[in-house]
């Protein structure tokens, strides 16, 4: 027997399961995500300066700020997209495994 909560999912899941698949949703819904990860590399490039001068001169050197920019922004999306997919890909998981065992259930 399936609980209150579970059909409750399996309601909600059905009616959004698809919206929530597009890449233009779990973009928006999962950059916080992705600028948690992103935001850290800048913070630590940035603070070299004070604690590894030669670092700093290496960086400054070799780098572009236009590359580091796309670098951060390509480390954002890959992970808020990676992140909301498999969010979606376990709710579906869980979605399919409560109507397998709804179904079982109606057969008994």
């Amino acid at each position: 027997m399936l609980t209150e909560s579970e059909k409750r999912f399996l309601e909600y899941w059905e009616a959004n399961r698809l919206r929530e698949k597009k890449i233009n949703k779990q973009l928006l819904l999962g950059l916080p995500i992705g600028l948690l990860f992103a935001i850290p590399v800048l913070i630590l490039l940035f603070s070299g300066k004070f604690w590894y001068q030669r670092a700093n001169m290496e960086a400054n050197s070799q780098s572009s700020p236009i590359i580091l920019m796309i670098a951060v922004i390509c480390i954002a999306v890959f992970v808020a997209i990676f992140y909301k997919r498999h969010q979606w890909d376990q709710r579906e998981q869980h979605y399919l495994e409560l109507k397998a065992r709804e179904k079982n259930e109606e057969q008994e």
